[in-house]
């Protein structure tokens, strides 16, 4: 069904409708309308990284661990499963009549924010700090989402717009100022590509301002987002966020002015309870009936487009999909391609034929807990592999003794309340374990109590945003006291941000960034650290080690964040990933570049180790213009399968729009016409060079005129 269809199908059916009618119908939780066959229906659901909160499904790794893939590919194939788990309860629910939150088909993802300031705690539900790499990842998770099909198989929707990246504790009322020139270049192009490139059907508004307008009630986003882009889907309020115009920010003085302002300007659904006051806006005058008619036939649009009133082929999905087997394994294949192994002087991977390796400890918080896998947003997978189980299953086939101590807890002195010791309950017996094995591996790091959303967190204090980029000084303790210990040390960190991992780099023998990988994620760490799997996951977003030299969290101007415009010298970079095999870039070419239809690079590439993915990537530099980012900006990228001392010849197609700058006023355009293209399986920057060994190869792209 093509959208002029079903917009015709849902204003006759609108037409029907009483003013109450209508105004019902704009509230996520849509009562039934029973003279007109029009079932209850609540359109607040998430997906983020698999069904969220309805119950069991499979739990994928978060979402910014699938961008460390850096696979477009696997992205839709994730979302395609999403859909089909979400779309098999649906249908389930929907016969049992139950039609409560988190049981609809419209599901409230993917965020597509920009990860710009790693202190921001709901940065690992986004695909990172990257712009381009946000819009392609984003534009596959859209399309997988909601399909191919005669219908909708279900509704994606791309939050939060726009320019929300934290803080947290704040966001309600607070003011984000962007110039021109980063919201056409950093804070916008993903919401574009996810509109005019996937046909995105909903978009949903964020909590705080922008350049002073709530943007739940923004007649400038609109414009962008209707006028400029075409956008012809449905815009939802983040929850409560139409509530904040005259709580919070202050711009209104009655609930009915904020109905009036977020109407006037686009919001059709109300996630909250503010469009209870839409009759009392209408009577009081304040507010046009034509709105909520308007409202009203976008949102049956949506329900036409998903075939909610008719049999579609998507009726027959059987609950047999909700984790099943096939959903499991590419769970595995996408943590087996997200984790990054950040060091590596030579231990990895271990050898379960080493006559030296009789006995395994494992210590840290993170080695035996579920939170750790997940992230937020979840729902509840069949079973869990955390990292100790996943190692304790190798092993025991081998004939590897594992021994296991908590080492501390996450985020405090004692596990043991009673406790009261000058160190921490836990550090003597990690001291023991460390002591009778011949390597440790350390897990460390997060979960969602200690970064994540406002009012989901247990960490209250900063409302799920962190304070600095430090482990918590439980864990520090605990590190300090196991590698002073002199033994081989592997640290696992388990997080959705950068963090300060500046001792292990300099003390650890290896290094590994699991983030939050998914259920079955134990089983993965495992299987990469005795190398059945080479890890292949690159960094979506920069490991800076402390804050010190980034504007304040508040400052929204671009300068000095991210890669593309960090002057200092990370920890770790932006696309740095170590793998087993030494895949090197060793010739580039760039073929037909036009500012009209971008270019083709080929690049040769060897493997001059053992087999393995990798990820090629492609960087460009505008060399005559001052509009362009001081560093090389991510254009392309591929992700590759190369057998040991393989040679290939690759071809990316790198995007007309690439060639494109943008200045202060906000106009994108070509500027010049000479361009260097880097091809590598890192950035072209110092620091990478330095960590891999190799350096990117050069071309000179210049534009026909």
């Amino acid at each position: 069904m093509n959208r002029e269809e079903a917009s015709r199908l849902a204003k006759d059916l609108v037409d029907k409708m009483t003013l109450e009618e209508k105004a019902s119908q704009l509230r996520y939780d849509s009562p039934a309308i029973p003279r007109l066959n029009i079932p209850a229906y609540n359109w607040w659901n998430e997906a983020l990284h698999g069904v969220a909160r309805a119950g069991t499904a499979t739990v994928f790794p978060q979402a910014i661990a699938m961008a460390a893939a850096f696979d477009e590919d696997i992205m839709e194939e994730i979302a395609s499963a999403i859909a089909d788990e979400g779309r098999a309860k649906y249908n389930e629910q929907s016969k049992r009549d139950d039609r409560d939150i988190y049981k609809g088909i419209t599901f409230w993802s993917p965020n597509v924010n920009i990860f710009r300031d790693p202190r921001w705690g709901r940065g690992h539900e986004t695909y990172g700090e990257d712009p381009y790499l946000t819009s392609r990842l984003g534009v596959r998770f859209v399309e997988g989402l909601q399909g191919k099909g005669e219908y909708l198989k279900t509704a994606a929707c791309a939050k939060h717009f726009a320019v929300h990246s934290g803080p947290e504790a704040v966001r309600h009322k607070f003011n984000a100022v962007a110039s021109k020139k980063d919201m056409e270049e950093t804070y916008l192009p993903a919401f574009e590509a996810c509109v005019k490139e996937a046909d995105v059907e909903a978009v949903m508004g964020a909590y705080n301002r922008t350049n002073g307008e709530v943007c739940c009630g923004s007649p400038s986003l609109q414009k962008i987002l209707r006028e400029k882009w075409g956008f012809k889907g449905h815009f939802v309020s983040d929850c409560w966020a139409v509530r904040d115009f005259h709580e919070n920010h202050k711009v209104t003085r009655t609930p009915e002015e904020s109905v009036k302002l977020a109407l006037e300007n686009g919001t059709d659904v109300n996630c909250g309870c503010t469009y209870l006051k839409i009759l009392d806006a209408v009577d009081s005058g304040l507010l046009d009936e034509k709105y909520i008619t308007q409202s009203a036939i976008r949102l049956f649009t949506t329900r036409f487009l998903l075939g909610m009133f008719t049999k579609t082929e998507f009726d027959d999905i059987d609950y047999s999909v909700v984790d099943c087997k096939e959903h499991r394994k590419l769970n595995e294949r996408v943590a087996e391609e997200s984790i990054v192994l950040l060091k590596n002087n030579g231990i990895l991977p271990l050898s379960a034929d080493d006559s030296e390796l009789k006995t395994i400890g494992v210590i840290g918080p993170n080695a035996d807990s579920r939170k750790a896998l997940i992230g937020n947003y979840h729902g509840t997978a069949s079973r869990y592999i955390t990292v100790l189980e996943g190692i304790e299953d190798y092993c025991e086939e081998r004939g590897i003794n594992v021994l296991y101590s908590e080492g501390c807890y996450l985020n405090g002195d004692n596990v043991e309340n009673l406790s009261n010791g000058e160190r921490g309950d836990r550090i003597s017996e990690a001291e023991t374990v460390a002591d009778r094995s011949d390597v440790v591996i350390l897990v460390t790091g997060l979960d969602e109590t200690l970064e994540g959303e406002e009012g989901d967190t247990g960490n209250a204090y900063f409302s799920g945003d962190k304070e600095d980029l430090e482990l918590p000084s439980s864990q520090r303790e605990m590190i300090e006291a196991i590698l002073e210990t002199g033994k081989k040390v592997i640290l696992v960190n388990m997080s959705g941000s950068a963090i300060n991992l500046s001792d292990a780099e300099d003390r650890a023998d290896a290094v590994v960034q699991a983030w939050y990988p998914g259920a079955r994620g134990g089983k993965v760490v495992a299987d990469i650290l005795f190398g059945k799997v080479s890890p292949s996951g690159k960094l979506p977003v920069t490991f800076y080690e402390n804050c010190d030299d980034l504007p304040e969290f508040e400052d929204y101007s671009m300068k000095n964040r991210t890669y593309r415009y960090y002057t200092g010298k990370p920890l770790y970079p932006f696309g740095y990933g170590l793998t087993y095999g030494d895949c090197r870039a060793e010739k580039i070419e760039v073929v037909n570049a036009s500012a009209e239809e971008g270019a083709e690079v080929k690049v040769t590439v060897k493997n001059n180790g053992t087999a393995t993915e990798d990820v090629l990537q492609l960087y460009i530099k505008a060399e005559d213009t001052e509009c362009a980012p001081p560093n090389p900006v991510l254009c392309g990228f591929k992700r590759l399968k190369i057998e040991e001392n393989e040679t290939v010849e690759v071809t990316v197609k790198i995007p007309a729009k690439a060639f494109t700058t943008v200045d202060e006023e906000g106009i994108r355009e070509v500027r010049g016409s000479h361009f260097s293209i880097y091809a590598g399986f890192s950035q072209p920057d110092k620091r990478s060079e330095e960590l891999t060994g190799a350096k990117a190869v050069k071309a000179q792209a210049e534009l026909k005129k």
